[in-house]
């Protein structure tokens, strides 16, 4: 909005509400998840910021004691994408002058522990990758929800053999004994990477898919729905990344494999309307001690070294067609 000759844009919100929540069963089995979540509202409460009038602005500390409430009324468990669209209806309806809220919240994964090959009733561990969700209400009933993963962290190693080397060059159908390669690519003077076809891939997944529901009377009212879904995605994630658990899948470049997941995900989930990824090549290094002095300390056949800095940075999206993330 335009205000005293100027462009003026503004919004509020809470960070890092943290909330654990806990569902009990009469079986005595419990469900339990943690989220960090943050709100944003887009209100009218201009007043606010030219003339000092707070009489509009809904309080931050307001905002924070309603994520604790309505994580209580949720009676039955429920996913991040769901609690998010609750609190963005409640924000948007509640507030007459909330014209939108943008929620977001990060779910830690806790996870239930086994016993003796048994699923313990109350007792969770902390895994690795996180469930995401940005999720956009508006009070005319519009909606935007995105999910995500973050911190998949994922690897396969290779077989490197000099017999094996020989084998992949040689022939097609065995180069899924060599799990991932790289080849063909721009070479100039300041090019010393040698070409390959057999090296450890190893890569962080930070991923983000939007639903095509566009308004809040559209999402479908099946409970943990959601958590469904993200579940199915990851795991089409997973399985393209790796392939058949006997053989595996070759891997010509971290681009071509990030194409393949993404595009599986947008062939088999028609509620996915497009799809980023993020898959930074997280390098594994050979380690070669030979020298002329002494060529019999060579381990780069089965011994890297792991490095973190720098790794070589690779993201896209897919949409369907029409759709935009």
């Amino acid at each position: 909005m335009a205000v005293n000759g100027v462009e003026f844009e503004q919004r509020h919100g809470k960070s890092r509400v943290r909330v654990g929540r806990v569902w009990r069963e009469p079986s005595g089995r419990h469900h339990f998840v943690e989220w960090n979540v943050s709100i944003s509202l887009l209100s009218d409460c201009l007043p606010a910021y030219t003339r000092a009038d707070n009489s509009d602005i809904v309080a931050t500390d307001t905002m924070k004691n309603t994520v604790y409430v309505k994580a209580k009324e949720c009676r039955q468990q429920i996913s991040v994408e769901d609690f998010a669209i609750l609190l963005g209806k409640h924000f948007t309806s509640f507030y007459p002058q909330v014209s939108a809220a943008i929620i977001n919240i990060i779910e830690k994964p806790w996870e239930r522990i086994n016993i003796d090959g048994q699923p313990h009733d109350h007792g969770f561990k902390l895994g690795s990758e996180k469930h995401t969700t940005e999720v956009v209400v508006k009070k005319s009933g519009g909606l935007q929800v995105i999910s995500g993963i973050e911190g998949l962290a994922v690897l396969k190693t290779t077989q490197v053999s000099n017999a094996i080397s020989k084998t992949c060059m040689l022939t097609q159908a065995s180069s899924l004994l060599c799990l991932s390669g790289f080849e063909g690519f721009v070479r100039d003077k300041y090019t010393i990477l040698p070409e390959t076809r057999e090296r450890m891939f190893a890569t962080e997944v930070t991923a983000s898919w939007k639903y095509s529901y566009e308004t809040l009377a559209s999402i479908p009212a099946k409970q943990l729905y959601f958590m469904e879904k993200y579940m199915g995605v990851k795991k089409i994630l997973i399985e393209t990344f790796f392939g058949p658990s006997k053989g595996g899948v070759y891997s010509p470049s971290v681009q071509s494999t990030l194409y393949d997941m993404a595009n599986a995900v947008i062939a088999r989930v028609p509620d996915v309307s497009s799809i980023q990824l993020k898959m930074p090549n997280i390098h594994f290094l050979p380690v070669n001690l030979s020298s002329k002095d002494n060529p019999i300390v060579k381990f780069e056949d089965d011994v890297f070294l792991p490095t973190d800095e720098p790794h070589g940075s690779i993201q896209a999206s897919l949409s369907r067609l029409h759709s935009k993330m």
